[in-house]
């Protein structure tokens, strides 16, 4: 089914199909290489791997190989904030301003932890002009976040955030516990029996990361506005006049970490799964996970063409993008890659690949890899 492609991994008994899903796709020769996992009450169920990770298809994909995963990654972020949150050292009603004094400044001293992370704060994007290598640099970035004024009224509206949410919620963990996303990713999840999950990668790890083939067209966006173009269409919007490798190696934790699925969706287990994570250990209090996945705004986003339900940093499966299961919440991330987390199966899945399509959500790729999920439970 697969033409030869190399497909390995697990795929326990009752879920056949979605090794037959998985080999499907490259089959339709719409992959070039991709893993997939699934964690069940924290249990590996689906951990598959497949194709290639050169752009020569000629080197297998193998469980050292990472893959970027662009805004998947703001569901990592979910996590770490309710971890703080758990330790009480964070409010998700509480201003940012109380953590970070200077976030104030342009009128924002009332938007909260919340706000931020469900994309209702006004911070779609920054809306002074600065070179687009930039975004290397945290601390030019989060001076500018200080300063700018919120792009519309706070909690009027939302309004997805593809850079700026990630800076602000790396400054709240670093001024609350110390430590940045990738620090955190690093001493905590990475290691031996750990996840292979990175924020600012070092050189031996970006020599793991995959060749990444483009889409062969841009998303569709939708009609444009001011506020969109702030966030995705301006020379600044996102990092440029870089390097790859300098890229790779930037904290940038809203669009440039790089994981395998089975990391991906094993770091999110707790939200899932009562707090608990791979090993065990109840890393999340109930309150905070209820915080992390209540419903804060609905309606139609000023920058994604869609209507969504956002929550405290991942959207509300109200459209089907993360699967058929109604009780799902996801991130997706450019170019394919996705991750849910399904409390009520105390489910998360994670879908990475190296071939990019032009979706923006719900790739039809790991659709057919979640209704396979589910269709199996």
């Amino acid at each position: 089914m697969s033409n030869g492609t190399p497909i390995s991994g697990l795929a326990n008994a009752p879920f056949k199909g979605v090794r037959e899903a998985f080999a499907k796709n490259f089959a339709d020769d719409t992959e070039l290489g991709a893993s997939f996992a699934v964690f069940i009450d924290g249990e590996p169920v689906v951990d598959l791997l497949g194709g290639y990770c050169d752009r020569a298809g000629e080197k297998p994909w193998s469980d050292e190989t990472l893959a970027g995963i662009y805004s998947s990654g703001k569901a990592v972020l979910a996590m770490l904030v309710a971890r703080a949150v758990t330790a009480g050292q964070i409010d998700y009603d509480a201003p940012v301003a109380r953590y970070w004094p200077e976030f104030a400044g342009g009128g924002k001293e009332t938007i909260t932890v919340a706000d931020v992370m469900s994309h209702q704060a006004g911070l779609s994007g920054l809306p002074e002009e600065m070179p687009p290598e930039t975004w290397l640099d945290w601390e030019a970035i989060c001076r500018r976040i200080e300063k700018m004024a919120p792009l519309w009224p706070p909690r009027t509206a939302n309004g997805y955030s593809p850079q700026l949410v990630g800076f602000v919620v790396g400054e709240l963990l670093r001024r609350t516990t110390g430590r940045g996303v990738a620090q955190m990713l690093r001493e905590d999840f990475n290691g031996e029996g750990g996840f292979d999950i990175f924020c600012a990668m070092r050189p031996e790890e970006i020599a793991r990361a995959s060749y990444v083939k483009k889409p062969p067209s841009a998303p569709n966006l939708g009609p444009t506005n001011p506020v969109k173009e702030l966030a995705f269409q301006k020379p600044w919007s996102a990092p440029g006049k870089v390097s790859q490798e300098q890229w790779m190696a930037a904290e940038i934790p809203a669009s440039n970490m790089h994981a395998n699925a089975r990391a991906l969706a094993g770091i999110v287990q707790p939200l899932a799964n009562r707090g608990r994570t791979i090993g065990g250990e109840t890393i999340l209090s109930a309150a905070a996970i209820d915080g992390a996945l209540a419903e804060r705004i609905r309606g139609d986003d000023l920058v994604l063409p869609f209507h969504l339900a956002w929550c405290a940093g991942l959207m509300r499966n109200i459209n089907k993008h993360f699967g058929p299961s109604e009780t799902a919440y996801g991130h997706a991330g450019f170019g394919g890659s996705c991750v849910v987390v399904d409390p009520a199966h105390r489910l998360t899945a994670a879908y990475v690949m190296n071939r990019m399509s032009p979706h923006l959500v719900g790739d039809p790729r790991s659709i057919v890899l979640l209704d396979a999920v589910y269709a199996a439970l």
